[in-house]
């Protein structure tokens, strides 16, 4: 694959950190991001062991941290080659008239905000160099609305329509843009929404979950394709999983 440089944000957990390891395996040089300064410290020291690696800390929603942090990276790491908008998150699972407002702000602001700040931090230079790649993380929830899932798949349609359009205003610049969403894959995600609550963890229980890893190699596949190759939207599904609500649970 060659030294490519990518920037994955939410690297400290789930997807994110597969995704930087599997990455690291095959000698790409990483920007790893994340909130948590001491767990993102940890990944960054045992990844160096495997390839070129730096680390930033901050927050995808607040744009000036994000602006910053950009700014902030080290002459070695200023190409960056691809992009992976992974950070997001899931706040809450009630019907709409008993929802959280500070949890709606958490999910808007993360999810289709968050992942404009970067894209914009990152984006002038692969437009200036006339080549990129962009991988947005969605969801099963970005195509199909579930019970109480109303903000959440909202925020996740948000990110199936602005990959759309990031896909159609970058065609011109060689960039390629792909989404990838999964449906149920067993990480933090349901210890977030349900805050800690014991109930989080029955929600992998009595079937076969997607795991984090099974995402990274798909993602990995997707940045291995020659250059005339654009995998351009990927949904993958446990094979228990129908759709949001149907589960084939034992």
């Amino acid at each position: 694959m060659g030294t490519k440089t990518v920037l994955i944000t939410g690297a400290t957990s789930g997807i994110g950190k597969a995704t930087a390891y599997r990455l690291a395996l095959s000698k790409m040089q990483l920007i790893i991001c994340g909130r948590r300064t001491e767990v993102l410290e940890k990944i960054r020291e045992d990844l160096s062991k495997l390839t070129a690696v730096t680390s930033l800390c901050f927050d995808v929603s607040d744009n000036i941290q994000v602006t910053k942090s950009i700014e902030s990276i080290p002459d070695d790491f200023q190409k960056i080659d691809i992009l992976i908008n992974n950070a997001g998150n899931a706040h809450g699972l009630d019907k709409i008239q008993d929802g959280n407002i500070e949890d709606w702000d958490k999910m808007i602001d993360s999810n289709v905000k968050g992942l404009l700040y970067v894209t914009k931090a990152v984006i002038g230079r692969m437009v200036e160099k006339s080549s990129g790649q962009i991988i947005n993380i969605g969801s099963l929830a970005g195509r199909e609305v579930y019970e109480k899932g109303n903000v959440y798949s909202a925020s996740k349609h948000a990110v199936n329509a602005i990959s759309k359009g990031m896909r159609i205003d970058l065609n011109k610049n060689n960039i390629k843009v792909s989404e990838i969403n999964p449906g149920l894959v067993e990480t933090e995600f349901s210890k977030v929404r349900f805050k800690g609550d014991p109930k989080a963890n029955k929600v992998y229980e009595g079937y076969k979950a997607l795991e984090a890893e099974d995402i990274a190699e798909i993602i990995e596949f997707v940045i291995s394709r020659p250059h005339h190759v654009n995998i351009a939207d990927v949904l993958v599904l446990p094979q228990d999983q129908a759709s949001s609500s149907i589960i084939n649970k034992k």
